[in-house]
């Protein structure tokens, strides 16, 4: 397996820091693509909706929200399959190990946080959580629950989201330990 190892380092090393561009930009991509989306408009509309939970034209804005905030997701879901692929070449390229306790740290947080998360979150957005094809299925009482299930999923991950993917670029960065 060493041996595997050192070719592929051999074959990537002298394409290090532009495997390591293309991984920086799909990062960006995937921790900031709808980020502005959710604190502008997806936070604003639901909590106005939770003032009047009865109300047509809030309930109207807050679906259309959600319907467009799930077309805007594909960007961060083309970004991250594509971190799960510039990643591993970046630690072929790079020679790092479980040994860096910082990579181990990234892999950790990859494997318990962020996969289980995105997972989650390709489903809700694009698979069977996804409100338009129910609407257009016209399922309203599905539709209405993958609403208030995608909503929950939000309400709970986004400080995780946050603190991990902060974390995360910390220890890409500055490789504390």
């Amino acid at each position: 397996m060493d041996t595997a190892l050192a070719t592929a380092n051999d074959l990537l090393s002298d394409h290090y820091v532009t495997l390591k561009f293309v991984h920086v930009v799909f990062a960006a991509m995937w921790a900031w693509s709808t980020s502005v989306a959710y604190g502008n408009y997806l936070v604003p509309l639901f909590r106005d909706w939770q003032r009047a939970p009865h109300d047509p034209e809030r309930i109207r804005l807050r679906n259309w929200a959600m319907e467009r905030f799930d077309e805007g997701a594909k960007l961060e879901h083309i970004a991250f399959p594509m971190l799960l692929i510039t990643g591993p070449l970046l630690m072929l390229a790079g020679g790092w190990t479980p040994d860096s306790g910082w990579f181990t740290m990234k892999l950790v947080l990859i494997v318990l946080v962020f996969l289980p998360i995105e997972i989650a979150d390709f489903h809700l957005a694009h698979f069977g959580g996804n409100k338009e094809r129910l609407r257009e299925a016209g399922n309203s009482i599905a539709y209405e629950q993958a609403i208030h299930t995608h909503w929950w999923f939000l309400i709970i991950t986004t400080p995780i989201v946050i603190v991990s993917i902060t974390f995360t670029f910390y220890l890409a960065i500055v490789k504390p330990f």
